[in-house]
């Protein structure tokens, strides 16, 4: 059977935040980490890394904004056990400075990088320069902010779409959906 992990961003996401309205529709667990005020690359990843191998079966992730970064450097050491990733508003990694830990090159997974055009955290064009390095599917998601509950996203049906969608695309590329 296949896991679901949330990997929220920086400060954690509250009770309103999508992702935290999302776990119990697709059964995840959510990565903890020991302070969501301190981003770390290296503690934040590490401890994606700790949960993917616990997890049982295929992992799937869901991550938001830094999670996003944190899930991209896990998978470095995790990638095969991951069976797709949606990263929704990922930071920028210039931000943090972390730009030279952040992998460019295609994750070894399904991935869908869902980005807004007036996210205050990454410009749209870094997104899609990312998603591109990463081999992976830009959505443009609009004006939508950094995609948490101050730009209005409490409950996101969209979001859920776009993760069962790309379950849904990677079974059917893996071969493991019946015709």
């Amino acid at each position: 059977m296949d896991s679901v992990l949330v990997v929220p961003g920086l400060n954690g996401s509250g009770p309103e935040h999508w992702q935290t309205w999302i776990e119990p529709l697709v059964g995840a667990r959510r990565v903890e980490q020991a302070d969501w005020a301190q981003p770390d690359i290296e503690l934040w990843s590490t401890r994606v890394a700790e949960a993917v191998e616990s997890s049982t079966g295929r992992v799937w992730l869901i991550a938001h904004s830094f999670g996003c970064l944190a899930s991209v450097v896990a998978a470095q050491q995790v990638g095969e056990r991951i069976a797709g990733a949606l990263l929704v508003a990922p930071a920028s990694p210039d931000k943090f400075g972390v730009t030279a830990r952040i992998p460019s090159s295609a994750l070894p997974f399904a991935a869908v990088v869902a980005a807004s055009r007036n996210d205050p955290w990454m410009r749209f064009l870094s997104a899609a320069t990312w998603a591109e390095r990463w081999g992976a599917q830009l959505v443009d998601l609009g004006e939508a902010g950094h995609v948490n509950v101050d730009s209005g996203h409490g409950a996101w049906p969209d979001g859920l779409a776009l993760f069962q969608r790309l379950q849904q695309s990677a079974a059917l590329i893996g071969g493991t959906v019946e015709s």
